[in-house]
């Protein structure tokens, strides 16, 4: 067998190690992401992980990146993905509260936390954040917005969601879905049709009663 298989098997990997430090992010914060405890994690010798990063720091900038391209990158693909209308648009926004394959909520919370003991990465969230804000924005001018309804527009579907994030609210689903469409008409002024509605529901796995 090629040597350099052995060698992956037994020192883990670089997705593993990145894994283990993103559950623990979640799970404790990020004091709790260092090398030694994410060894005993993976049952590996602490030396292995220096073959797949230079430091704890290159371990948390790739936790960063993991961040940045999941949830940032979650919300500005769902915002240029196709829609009929306005509403449709923004229930495809709407996906990243409901989908963690889309955009992770827990990460999000982990990372915003941890932001409060890091200057630079606080500056790496208001990136993010105006990023995220550009793409909605771009999103409500694409169905017809003047620039600064769209802006507003923009900031309150946003805004009110990391308030759900950060206050950690825990909806019942049922609930939640029987609110959507009145979130929908008050963020984008229409009410969504009852097939993007069906569509919608349909994708997360939801029969209305």
């Amino acid at each position: 067998m090629d040597q350099t298989l052995n060698d992956t098997g037994w020192r883990g990997s670089q997705e593993g190690w990145l894994e283990a430090a993103y559950e623990a992010l979640l799970e404790s914060g990020v004091d709790s992401v260092k090398i030694l405890p994410l060894a005993k994690r993976l049952n590996l010798s602490r030396t292995s992980f220096y073959w797949f990063f230079k430091d704890r720091v290159e371990l948390l900038d790739a936790l960063v990146g993991r961040w940045r391209d999941k949830n940032t990158g979650g919300i500005v693909r769902q915002s240029e993905a196709y829609a009929e209308s306005l509403a449709e648009a923004m229930l495809n926004v709407f996906d990243c509260w409901l989908n963690e394959e889309i955009f992770d909520s827990k990460f999000e919370f982990a990372v915003r936390s941890w932001a409060l003991q890091s200057d630079d990465l606080l500056a790496e969230v208001r990136q993010a954040d105006q990023i995220r804000l550009e793409a909605l924005k771009r999103m409500f001018m694409r169905f017809g917005h003047a620039e600064n309804t769209a802006d507003v527009r923009a900031r309150t579907t946003y805004l009110v969601q990391i308030g759900y994030i950060s206050m950690q609210s825990n909806e019942d689903i049922a609930l939640r879905m029987k609110r959507i469409p009145e979130y929908i008409a008050i963020y984008t002024g229409q009410v969504p049709q009852q097939r993007e509605l069906d569509r919608f529901f349909a994708r997360h796995g939801y029969r209305p009663d």
